[in-house]
């Protein structure tokens, strides 16, 4: 047996919930109430939990799960015993509680709804009362001899973790096949992420997008000879966004180097060449201060016509395009003294003001 308590601000809904045609089994109890329908028995409630004006959430939703072994020796009257008992046991003798069994399901189960606000104004303590209900299932299962939801999950914990032998060796055949294909073609942009879709058919396994009520997707599903894996099971790098992101071109150095060397050709004014140093655009002894609109369009010009060998040129020069010491050295030195002199032009100004 387990039990779950939680406070509630819909006492209406939940009451119509529990008498609800189709899913009301026994009646087992109605402590402190002389209504017996859902909506007579929330006025007679609301009555009492109207003296609180303070209290947001006035209404208790217990839950009692049964065991299926349990279920054929627990007559009514026995459920009415456990119904009670554990009301009691909550600490709900002062308030008002109804109690019946619900049936639409294979495994049984008690649903109780409580006042939270007792007969004397005072509101029921929630802090930890899931843990509480918990509790107080796991005493009535000892003392009745019932199943204890608490066993039950540690038996499950230590279970061998390949209960289907037949699906784990599917799933290792999915794994191998996933992962191949992605080292094939891992990096090679949305050509690749196609075949790799194309692969993917191709050896048996379907890809089914998971969408949620709004039709957005937010998973997927492998589906191979019968089984279906969810992605997190075949691999980390297979969910939705990780996958696409494992087809976006990585090889994005080439591009960076090529404009790195027409922007450094275009300052210069000059064709780069295996001799040629690099100096940081920052340093260079060109003012863009004064660049006229002449200018710009003479380095416009210039950048057209390096566009067309600039990949010949990387693929040249390499790892020999860095920059040398004493190149370093003459462009800092040169930066240095241009500053100087900036600065000096300015002070004269200054005296001259």
């Amino acid at each position: 047996m387990i039990g779950k308590c939680k406070a509630i601000a819909h006492g209406s809904t939940a009451l119509d919930y529990i008498f609800r045609e189709g899913k009301l089994g026994s009646r087992l109890a109605f402590h402190n109430l002389c209504s017996r329908g859902p909506k007579a028995i929330y006025e007679e409630m609301k009555m009492v939990s109207d003296y609180n004006t303070l209290c947001r959430n006035k209404f208790l939703r217990i839950e009692i799960g049964i065991a299926p072994q349990d279920d054929k020796k627990l007559p009514v009257s026995e459920l009415m015993r456990i119904a009670h008992l554990f009301a009691k046991r909550m600490g709900l003798d002062n308030h008002q509680l109804v109690a019946v069994t619900h049936k639409d399901t294979n495994n049984m189960h008690i649903h109780i709804i409580a006042n939270r606000i007792s007969l004397y104004g005072e509101v029921y303590d929630t802090t930890f009362v899931s843990n509480k209900a918990a509790r107080v299932a796991e005493e009535i299962s000892r003392e009745k001899n019932l199943t204890i939801a608490k066993e039950v999950k540690a038996k499950k914990k230590y279970q061998k973790t390949k209960a289907s032998p037949m699906r784990e060796q599917m799933k290792q055949q999915v794994q191998k096949i996933c992962y191949a294909l992605l080292d094939k073609y891992k990096g090679t942009g949305i050509t690749g992420h196609s075949m790799f879709l194309y692969e993917l058919n191709k050896n048996g396994i379907a890809i089914e997008r998971m969408k949620n009520k709004q039709g957005k997707v937010y998973g997927l599903r492998f589906s191979f000879a019968g089984q279906s894996f969810k992605a997190s099971e075949i691999g980390r790098e297979f969910g939705y966004r990780s996958l696409q992101k494992n087809f976006e071109i990585t090889n994005k150095e080439e591009p960076k180097k090529t404009y790195r060397i027409i922007q450094e050709a275009t300052e210069k004014k000059e064709q780069p060449d295996a001799g040629y140093q690099l100096v940081s655009p920052s340093r260079s002894s060109i003012s863009r201060d004064n660049d006229t609109p002449q200018a710009q369009n003479s380095i416009g010009a210039v950048a057209d016509t390096i566009v067309g060998a600039a990949d010949d040129v990387v693929e040249g020069l390499g790892d020999l395009i860095t920059p040398s010491t004493q190149g370093n050295d003459y462009a800092e030195t040169a930066w240095q003294r241009k500053l100087r002199n900036q600065a000096n032009r300015k002070k004269k100004r200054g005296r001259g003001l």
